[in-house]
């Protein structure tokens, strides 16, 4: 009988250090999945999660990407596309009611950021035809023509929302929401990871991203890129919740006579911005970061931080074109420079 209840005691102890070494094993695990969606590569990965588990956030945040890309894409038939036809014939829209709050929230922060962040401009997207930035014989579109555009006026304030159904009194507006639908997306995926019980992630889309928890006993470490050379201008340690959203003139863009025709375009010129080559944003809100980061690259050296007021944003880097980095406080006291060189000018708390 002793002996039969040493050997139970035994079995008793292997198996339960067995189930801790699986729980450790399971605690140190990183897992990633990669999506080619919203025009880039989208990383996912997860930290400290059984595989099982793992499995099932993959596959249901890659049918909600590729759901959200198919209706908030203006190149898809999908629900934007759709409503795009019909604004541009004087007509309304019904869309579902998740289209419906991302373009509420998107006109909210175009009137936060004094109408620089506008994706009204749908048409002069398509005009200024960036996905061709490869291409040998491309140029910018005909001058008249931006001018014709940019006299319309389209804005978000020329929507107007009933429920669910959208129109708008301009038929110039055309709805081009990458500039914030990325971050809106990823925001939303990081609650459903939540609700799944997964609580230590990164969702990386492009560079653009935002964390949730740790990567293990240490924060997530971000590299920002430099505009101009291989390899990052700096680092952030990013806590849980934060969002980091970087704005380039490096991203699209192509050379026409000597300049750099790139593809976040000021609105009240209807050609691309001047003055910021790169904006890094760090903000909770991915949606907001997003939009910010194309504002003030828009907003330029003098009006930057008046736009970054009006917008909450309290946490930015911004590099103009002779290299000189620009931080507001709140970003000086995060982010680790490589380029020990460049002129850095910290601003006034914002």
């Amino acid at each position: 009988m002793i002996l039969l209840r040493s050997t139970l005691t035994a079995l008793l102890i292997s198996l339960l250090l067995v189930s801790c070494n699986a729980a450790n094993n399971t605690a140190k695990i990183e897992q990633q999945r990669s999506l080619l969606l919203f025009g880039t590569l989208i990383e996912i990965s997860l930290y400290g999660v059984a595989p099982a588990l793992a499995e099932r956030a993959f596959a249901q945040l890659e049918t909600e990407f590729a759901r959200w890309h198919q209706n908030w894409s203006p190149w898809t038939d999908g629900e934007l596309a759709q409503l795009n036809r019909a604004l541009s014939h004087g007509q309304s829209f019904t869309v579902d009611p998740e289209l419906a709050t991302l373009i509420r929230e998107a006109t909210d922060l175009s009137a936060r950021s004094q109408r620089l962040f506008n994706p009204a401009i749908g048409n002069l997207v398509n005009l200024w035809q960036f996905h061709r930035a490869d291409e040998k014989d491309i140029q910018p579109p005909n001058a008249s023509r931006i001018t014709e555009l940019v006299a319309m006026q389209p804005e978000m304030s020329d929507i107007k929302i009933q429920g669910d159904q959208i129109s708008s009194s301009n038929p110039a507006v055309q709805l081009s929401l990458g500039a914030f639908a990325k971050g809106y997306a990823i925001d939303i995926a990081i609650e459903q990871l939540r609700r799944l019980g997964i609580h230590n992630t990164v969702i990386n889309a492009g560079g653009d991203l935002k964390v949730s928890g740790q990567h293990g006993e240490r924060p997530w470490r971000i590299g920002i890129r430099h505009p101009r050379q291989p390899g990052v201008l700096g680092w952030l340690d990013v806590q849980a919740g934060e969002s980091v959203f970087t704005s380039g003139d490096y991203e699209r863009f192509y050379m026409y006579q000597g300049k750099r025709m790139h593809h976040i375009l000021d609105p009240r010129t209807g050609y691309p911005s001047t003055g910021f080559s790169s904006v890094t944003v760090l903000h909770n809100n991915a949606g907001l970061a997003d939009a910010a980061a194309t504002a003030l690259m828009i907003a330029g050296p003098q009006h930057w931080q008046e736009i970054a007021r009006a917008m909450d944003i309290h946490a930015v880097m911004l590099v103009d074109a002779t290299g000189t980095i620009y931080l507001s406080p709140a970003m000086a006291a995060r982010v680790h420079l490589s380029a020990g060189d460049a002129r850095t000018l910290v601003s006034e708390p914002l």
